[in-house]
């Protein structure tokens, strides 16, 4: 086998495990969006009065769930992945601030820095786009 012959090979490789990892990690990212936003579908009542207790109206929730389902499938199908991105990086900064604020529950401040955490990945998403197997690669050729 040629020199050559090994690098194609090998960037084959690389190619198709970057692509693999890219898809992987836009649904495991995507996920806890769509299972929260079937939650509060499931138990609309409880969440209405859990965004009221924390000074946020009810009335916004079906735009929560929007923008968690929706955010979620545009993310998993690799759609505007940049803008989407953005939009949950900052839902879910916005979300932290809302509702898990009182550091002295070690919960609630493992809940901020998680949600933190899923700010920069959204924010690593929009600058790297959604790459190869994705709406947005498609939509590019």
């Amino acid at each position: 086998m040629s020199s050559n012959t090994r690098t194609k090979a090998v960037s084959a490789g690389a190619a198709t495990l970057r692509d693999t990892a890219e898809l992987l990690g836009r649904l495991l990212l995507a996920l806890l969006f769509l299972v929260a936003g079937a939650g509060k579908m499931a138990a609309y009542p409880a969440t209405v009065d859990y965004m009221a207790a924390n000074g946020v109206p009810g009335v916004l929730l079906p735009l929560v769930i929007l923008a968690e389902v929706g955010g979620a499938i545009a993310i998993i199908a690799g759609w505007k992945t940049r803008i989407v991105s953005i939009l949950l990086a900052g839902f879910t900064i916005l979300a932290a601030l809302l509702f898990h604020h009182d550091f002295a529950d070690q919960v609630q401040m493992l809940m901020f820095l998680k949600d933190f955490s899923i700010a920069g990945a959204f924010l690593i998403l929009a600058a790297h786009g959604a790459g190869r197997l994705s709406l947005d690669a498609r939509a590019a050729a």
